[in-house]
């Protein structure tokens, strides 16, 4: 049975990111992936899916973009090349097309079985990602057969889908995005929209995410938010990375003839219904935002950084006179649906006691409840930048830190 200090489960941006901290520790190591090197960004992207980071933004430990095109987006695939090459310059241990079946205690550590062998671990990082599996609300349950459904994983162009009416769930940054390309295939496109973040794709003649960068809003810690659970709870950025930088929020959708409706609550006699609330949250959302770009405004007065435009204002949300409350899945109307209602990790091979009753990892910024068991990759784990690939670098960083003393404590 083959012994090693410490197991990292997945080789994507994160896990390698812990891979070369521990080798700068001199911890030995072996990174196991189900697939290839960035398997998840080579297999669960739809075909036109690019970013919503620039390119200046893809940094990992002893990395970053040199191509000719720092404010680009890359695509799902020049990601995936970029990571593979960072895997063999790094010359990470990695064991690849090697599935993880458990990980449990044993010994003075862990058993972690896979479809190869079974290896004894003193420590174990899990870092196989946060979107493994299509989070689908009670609702989907309760559509009628006919319907075609797929979800955001599952989805790659809008040929897979049938002609008429698609109803597209969820207005975060994968709904926008969705919704904005399946309207543009001719079909009539319907948006049910819950809360969301509002973002404007560029601010005063710079990237949004420059702007949260350099204004430190990115770099805010956990341990410093009154709310941690709903910081990282809350939906992605309604972003879309395109060579334009154009802005898809609602107000782009309903100007190219998409129709807004609020929260997908239900079915009832062959109809779907839809929350009264869209008012409210677009309200909130238009809030959110300018006290975002106030954030902005504030850091470049009191900086004094003057290379950009004017302050500005965006116009609020627009919406129908009447949201749909119903509408019909029996008659036609609705001939498909997609699921951009976010995602989960795929833990099912995880035998440690330490999820929660939702099946999430309890953990203190990445470090678990279970002594020498460690997670990366997740919303908001020790900074606001977490959730990109921009923050596995610093993530892996400090938890590598405690990794190691943990080890020397025995």
């Amino acid at each position: 049975m083959p012994k090693v200090t410490t197991l990292v489960v997945g080789a994507g941006h994160c896990g390698l990111a812990m891979s070369r901290h521990l080798a700068e520790r001199s911890i030995d190591h072996v990174v196991l992936e189900r697939g290839e090197v960035a398997h998840s960004w080579r297999t669960q992207r739809w075909d036109s899916f690019r970013l919503l980071t620039p390119n200046w933004m893809t940094r990992l430990p002893d990395f970053a973009y040199s191509g000719d095109d720092p404010d680009g987006y890359q695509t799902a695939s020049e990601l995936a090349r970029l990571i593979g090459d960072y895997a063999k310059v790094t010359g990470a241990p990695v064991r690849a097309n090697t599935t993880v079946e458990s990980v449990r205690p044993g010994g003075d550590g862990f058993l972690v079985r896979t479809d190869q062998d079974t290896w004894r671990a003193r420590t174990v990082v899990l870092a196989s990602g946060a979107h493994n599996v299509a989070n689908l609300p009670p609702v989907a349950g309760a559509v009628p057969a006919d319907i075609t459904t797929l979800t955001a994983l599952g989805y790659r162009e809008p040929g897979q889908l049938p002609d008429g009416g698609v109803l597209v769930v969820g207005a975060s940054s994968t709904g926008v995005q969705i919704a904005r390309e399946v309207h543009s295939s001719g079909r009539p496109v319907t948006l049910a929209v819950g809360e969301h973040v509002r973002m404007p794709r560029v601010y005063r003649g710079r990237d949004v995410l420059w702007w949260m960068d350099a204004a430190g809003v990115f770099d805010e810690r956990y341990d410093e938010v009154p709310d941690l659970t709903r910081a990282r709870n809350l939906p992605s950025m309604q972003l879309v990375g395109t060579p334009e930088r154009v802005t898809v929020d609602l107000n782009a959708l309903t100007g190219i003839g998409v129709r807004l409706a609020g929260k997908f609550a239900g079915v009832r006699d062959g109809r779907a219904q839809f929350s009264g609330s869209l008012p409210n949250v677009c309200a909130l959302a238009d809030l959110k935002l300018g006290r975002l770009l106030d954030t902005f405004d504030t850091w470049a007065a009191d900086s004094g950084f003057t290379d950009c435009g004017p302050p500005e204002r965006f116009p609020a949300t627009e919406l129908p006179g009447k949201p749909p409350l119903t509408v019909d899945l029996d008659g036609g109307e609705i001939r498909s649906i997609v699921w951009a209602t976010g995602f989960r990790p795929d833990l099912s091979w995880l035998d440690v006691p330490v999820l929660d009753r939702k099946g999430r990892v309890r953990h203190d910024g990445g470090v678990t409840a279970w002594p020498g068991l460690y997670l990366l990759g997740m919303p908001f784990l020790r900074r606001r930048r977490s959730s990109l690939i921009d923050g596995a670098d610093a993530d892996a960083g400090e938890l590598s830190a405690h990794l190691a003393r943990y080890l020397a404590q025995g």
